[in-house]
């Protein structure tokens, strides 16, 4: 079975985290929430604390095959700030597996040389650190391994896509249905 990790530092995005984690659980995917330091409760940027399935010393990165950044200010800089994630973010992409992130944490890919020639989006104003990437405006953009999105207001096609890259398109489609998306 699938299994996809989504990271969570302290100041995440809670609807970009926490949509990925609810869509892709109804396509049937195992999603882990996990965080980046050894507390359970991670708090988001508007003060919602959720727990976590795993800190990031009980992750298994050779059970995964995509690592989900969600965004926020604080914590895409807390995301990027932990080195021993950027390590395995480099890792996953040079392996060819999935890397996705939204809203602000698409810069992260750009910093790390992850963008370079891929088409990608993110939050209004974050371009310039796409570094190498063809930036697209549209709600979510899939190249290859790498899926971007542009922030809260995409975060259901964020999550549709990722799900779909697992699950097939049909079954997407078939659960934006359900939810009564568009």
């Amino acid at each position: 079975m699938d299994r996809i990790a989504v990271f969570f530092a302290e100041g995440y995005e809670e609807i970009e985290a926490l949509t990925v984690v609810d869509v892709c659980r109804r396509c049937g995917l195992e999603i882990d929430m996990v965080s980046i330091t050894e507390e359970k409760q991670v708090r988001g940027a508007h003060g919602i604390f959720v727990e976590m399935d795993r800190t990031y010393a009980q992750a298994d990165f050779e059970q995964y095959d995509m690592l989900v950044l969600p965004g926020g200010g604080d914590g895409t800089k807390n995301l990027e700030a932990c080195g021993p994630l950027m390590e395995q973010v480099d890792a996953f992409a040079a392996a060819g597996k999935y890397v996705a992130a939204i809203c602000a944490a698409p810069s992260i890919l750009g910093h790390r040389g992850i963008l370079k020639g891929k088409r990608a989006c993110c939050y209004p104003g974050f371009e310039s650190h796409l570094t190498g990437a063809q930036i697209v405006k549209e709600p979510a953009a899939v190249d290859g391994n790498v899926i971007t999105s542009r922030g809260m207001g995409t975060a259901i096609d964020f999550a549709l896509e990722i799900a779909a890259a697992f699950c097939g398109r049909e079954k997407a489609e078939e659960l934006a249905q359900a939810i009564v998306y568009r």
